[in-house]
This record gives C-alpha cells, structure tokens and sequence, in this order.
C-alpha cells in the first residue's frame, strides 16, 4: 500500500451502517460490520474454560451498549484500565486496578469520558465481578469482549441493541489494524486514573500504532 492509499483508507469511518471510531482502523480488505461471535479462554492457572462472547457494534451504540452490559453485574465491581500507550506506567498493576467500587458511581463518573472511552485507540476498560470470574471489557479496539458463565444474560442485551450472532464475523482483531491516539486523550487517561481514584501520570503521545497494515 503506497502512502497516499495508506491515507485515502484513513480517512474511512462508514461501511454502509457500520461506522468505526476515530480509534482504529481495520486491514483494506476487511468489511467492519455489527455482530458478535462466541468463543472460549483458557485459564492457564486454574484450567478452567470461560465462555467469551465478542461482538462489535457502530460507534453511535457502542457506549450505550457498554453501559447496558454493565447493568447486568453486581452493584459492586472491580474496575481495571488498560492502556497500550503507557506500558511503563501501568506495568504495575496497582496503578490502574480498583478493587471496589460501587457500579452507579463508576457508570456515572465515564460518562464525562465517553470521548476517550470511544475514540482513544491506546486504553481501554474492564469492569469485573471476580467471585463470578466475570468481565466486560471495553478495549482498546472498541471491541466488547465479555467473559462469563451467564452468557444467555449478556446475549440478551446485545440482541436489545441489534447486534446479531454470527459465528463467521471477521472483527478489526483478525487482520492487520491501525490505532490511533493524541496527547489530549493521554491527559484525558490520567483525568479518569484520578476520578477513579487510581494514580494517575503523565506521557507525551500522538501517533498511530501499526499493528500493521502494509
């Protein structure tokens, strides 16, 4: 791919209904579009097998939807920030793990993040229920990915929100995919490690991360 077709692919948001974030980009030669698919995750540890469901979905429900699967767990969670554009500071855990916190004040308090949550292509959020071995994440491809024994329940919500079940789904994570950042969501990162009171930090960022697309 020259550097000027490189660009023109850039500038790409909508596929038909389908319209992705400024976060990330997929492979030229992959169609983005809503559904979600199962699967299951291994836990090296304990051996035990989690059923995973992963499912994408146009950027004007994403956040809406997110918020809905939340509802579903306890009034308690444990919320986790990830971020793959501060791997130095967040390589401790304790930097961006809250153990307890209550669920209504968590949703109300990303609320004044939804801009970061949706188009900052470098962090993502996970909230956990961990006696249930349960999680949503919300990552940094703007992928849902949620990982629980009550499967039923969360498809449930998906299919409220129109996202249909499709084995054969190719999401952004299957091919080479570009994210994308800028230093005002790095401020904006440590803004919410603060809200949630976790430790928040500084870093200079504004690229693209190339997963890659050549």
């Amino acid at each position: 791919m020259t550097q000027a077709e490189l660009e023109a692919h850039l500038e790409i948001s909508r596929y038909g209904t389908f319209e992705l974030t400024d976060a990330i980009r997929p492979a030229p030669n992959l169609t983005p579009t809503e559904g979600y698919r199962h699967d299951t995750y291994l836990d090296t540890e304990s051996g035990n097998a989690i059923p995973v469901l992963l499912a994408a979905a146009s950027r004007e429900k994403l956040f809406g939807l997110f918020l809905d699967l939340t509802e579903q767990m306890s009034d308690t969670v444990a919320v986790r920030l990830h971020s793959s554009h501060y791997p130095v500071a967040l390589c401790n855990a304790d930097n961006s793990y809250r153990e307890s916190m209550d669920r209504t004040v968590l949703q109300s308090t990303i609320l004044d993040f939804e801009d970061l949550l949706l188009n900052d292509g470098s962090m993502g959020m996970s909230v956990l229920h961990d006696s249930l071995c349960e999680e949503i994440q919300f990552d940094e491809h703007k992928l849902l990915i949620i990982f629980s024994n009550r499967q039923r329940l969360f498809e449930d919500v998906l299919k409220q929100h129109h996202i249909p079940c499709n084995q054969d789904i190719q999401l952004v994570i299957d091919a080479k995919h570009i994210h994308s950042s800028t230093d005002a969501f790095a401020e904006q990162f440590a803004q919410l490690l603060t809200r949630l009171g976790l430790d928040g930090f500084d870093s200079d960022s504004d690229n693209l991360h190339e997963d890659s697309i050549a």
